[in-house]
């Protein structure tokens, strides 16, 4: 595979990630200064206090900001405002955290059972969400919802020898088995961000972790190999489920392994499931929380497709599905990755991806600050999610959020 040519602010992957924002990796002081006092960084702060006063208007008289039955989409709306760090949205950030403390249930998890309906509370989803934004809290002592959090989600990564093994999907109560990436890349973030949190559990408690290596297996799992063709090194979503459709490719060479172990010859084909945008940010994620640095092939893979398939016009492979999802997982995954330029293939312009990142969500601000994708699924249509996901995407592009 041909060599990707990435610029990192700070060189390797920093190797540990911690429970207090300021502990997961970030760039030098220097660099830090850097970036914000770039020509960007001053339209993306007048476009993150426009979304943050349109989430708090938005707030309801129970503190959630969107459906009341899935408290994730708040704790995203709680993520922005926290991030936004303009004391005025303090009230509204407190009211916030006591509605997401009012979902909290016995089992640990963060979400609201639907009665009658076993896994529709998305348990999975909505406590790993939640839990990410209450790890940015300061001021209020949350140790013992984090650590029944962090229990809770522990006990919902999937085991046995299944291609679902290792991952995470929407419920662990789900009368159905199955795990996606996007779902265990949530879940890998909130776990990394509370884990210092673990040094506070009472003496003679067990402590809460994942299974790190059946983990970073799903991930592997869903990475095209080199023989992908265009979705080489790129992700896909689930081993059961295929967003960006399939297409059948050709092995380049002898001795390249089929799912059940067989040889593949060179030039047999073989059905693969297509890589796409934002799903291959989220395995880049996936693989760094697994600290992985950039030395590694499955790293340099995930970059180098990536590259290749630079756009901030759609969410390339599925168009404008997720484009606001795609939008805040660039912004997570490359700063948390401590990538600041990326050099495109065939001698184009290095990409300053936090300049384009911003300048095109400035773009689509909407007059009353908030954003909306025209395209439902994936709940975009939802202007407090795409709101939310957008101005996560921009402090992380600047800094405000690490």
């Amino acid at each position: 595979m041909k060599q990707l040519f990435i610029f990192l602010a700070i060189g390797l992957f920093c190797p540990a990630f911690g429970a207090e924002p300021a502990a997961v990796p970030t760039a030098s002081a220097e660099k830090s200064a850097t970036i914000s006092d770039a020509s960007y960084s001053a339209p993306a702060r007048a476009s993150i206090a426009k979304a943050a006063s349109y989430l708090a208007k938005h707030q309801k008289p129970k503190g959630n900001f969107s459906n009341p039955r899935f408290p994730g989409l708040s704790g995203l709306a709680l993520w922005a405002l926290i991030g936004s760090n303009d004391k005025q949205y303090d009230p509204v950030i407190e009211k916030g955290i006591d509605y997401l403390l009012s979902t909290v249930q016995k089992d640990g998890g963060i979400y609201c059972p639907v009665p009658g309906r076993e896994g529709g509370g998305l348990s999975t989803y909505n406590t790993a969400v939640c839990l990410t934004a209450l790890s940015f809290v300061k001021g209020r002592d949350l140790t013992r919802v984090i650590l029944d959090a962090r229990t809770f989600l522990a006990d919902s990564q999937l085991s046995g020898d299944d291609s679902f093994s290792g991952g995470f999907g929407y419920d662990k109560s789900s009368p159905n088995r199955y795990a996606d990436l996007m779902n265990t890349h949530f879940v890998m973030e909130a776990m990394r961000r509370t884990e210092k949190y673990e040094d506070k559990r009472p003496a003679g408690e067990k402590k809460a972790d994942l299974d790190w290596d059946a983990a970073l297996a799903f991930a592997e799992r869903l990475q095209n190999d080199a023989d992908a063709g265009e979705s080489a090194g790129g992700f896909s979503y689930s081993p059961a489920d295929a967003k960006a459709g399939t297409e059948t490719v050709q092995s380049k060479d002898d001795g390249q392994q089929a799912e059940d172990g067989v040889s593949l010859e060179k030039g047999k084909e073989k059905i693969i499931m297509r890589s796409y945008g934002s799903i291959t940010y989220a395995g880049l994620l996936a693989l760094v929380y697994c600290k992985l640095d950039r030395t590694d092939s499955r790293v340099r893979s995930a970059l180098d497709w990536a590259s290749k398939h630079w756009t901030l016009e759609e969410n390339p492979g599925v168009g404008d599905q997720g484009l606001y999802f795609f939008y805040d997982v660039i912004g997570r995954s490359l700063s948390v990755s401590g990538i600041d330029f990326i050099e495109r293939p065939e001698n184009a312009s290095a990409v300053d991806w936090r300049s384009e990142l911003v300048n095109k969500l400035i773009s689509l601000q909407r007059e009353n600050g908030s954003y909306q994708n025209s395209n439902s699924r994936f709940w975009e249509n939802d202007p407090i999610l795409s709101t939310a996901y957008s101005a996560i995407a921009l402090e992380f592009a600047i800094r405000q959020l690490q």
